[in-house]
């Protein structure tokens, strides 16, 4: 299995982030969507393109940040390749992963009444985001962490239960809609059972957009088909390379290809912007 991966100077990460995290989160993002196909991470490539502003010293705390998940996740460089450019600085990783044959987790396959589901909570990295700009409070710290920090679920033993599963990555929404869209089928996402972090909840209703549609999430979103939820919900905290995880069912699949429907608890469709980040 192959995954790869670029990250922008002011686009994926701030300027005046560490330079440890910026490696981390680059490597996580990665694993994340290996995690998404039940792989194992094996080895992977960087690619950097440097710009004159970028000295050694956080050339440094960029290579702590990863040898330390390395060392977490198992897995070596392989090689890669380096260039200048005037700028912004440019990262791309390329990841290599391995499942048995026929184990793989893939995009389709997902019918009509299977269950949407998530793990962790959504909403954090993107609520970070914003904190670290100073549009919000994050007292605690812990949605800036969450943001720099992406915690990819790599283990969750998936097979044998998800009919389909990707990483939420642009937006819950968008994401929920590439996975319908990829199935010829429409999606109801239930706005009341979508899990937020406490921190996510004390900022109130109003970023529920923002927390809907914001990215940087990094989570599993997955469908289960109905006769498999019971085996699910027997084990419902997911064994991760980072410890256990909650899963949480939010919607459900039907065969109307309308896209994504969000409802609240009352039942009232919720119109939104836009569903969630667009890379044109």
């Amino acid at each position: 299995m192959i995954a790869a991966d670029a990250m922008v100077e002011n686009v994926h990460f701030l300027p005046d982030d560490p330079a440890e995290t910026i490696g981390r989160k680059l490597l996580r993002c990665n694993l994340s969507d290996l995690a998404a196909m039940g792989a194992r991470p094996e080895g992977w490539l960087l690619t950097v393109a440097r710009p004159p502003s970028i000295e050694d010293k956080w050339f440094e705390g960029f290579c702590r940040g990863i040898k330390e998940d390395q060392t977490l996740f198992n897995l070596s460089l392989l090689g890669g390749d380096t260039t200048s450019t005037s700028g912004p600085l440019v990262l791309s990783l390329t990841i290599l992963g391995s499942v048995p044959p026929g184990h793989a987790i893939k995009r389709q396959g997902i019918r009509a009444g299977d269950g949407l589901w998530v793990t962790g909570t959504i909403g954090d990295g993107a609520l970070g985001l914003r904190a670290l700009q100073g549009i919000i409070d994050d007292p605690s710290g812990y949605l800036a962490y969450r943001y720099r920090m992406p915690q990819p679920r790599v283990g969750a033993p998936l097979y044998g239960l998800a009919s389909g599963a990707m990483d939420v990555s642009d937006g819950l929404l968008q994401d929920a809609g590439h996975l319908a869209r990829e199935n010829a089928l429409g999606v109801t996402v239930y706005a009341a059972d979508v899990p937020f972090s406490r921190a996510a909840l004390e900022c109130g209703p109003e970023w529920l957009e923002t927390c809907l549609t914001g990215g940087d999430d990094y989570e599993l979103l997955f469908a289960v088909p109905p006769d498999k939820e019971k085996a699910l919900l027997q084990s419902p905290f997911l064994e991760t390379v980072e410890g256990a995880i909650p899963v949480t069912r939010i919607g459900v699949f039907h065969n109307k290809s309308d896209g994504v429907t969000v409802i609240d608890k009352n039942e009232k469709i919720l119109s939104f912007k836009k569903f969630g980040w667009s890379h044109f």
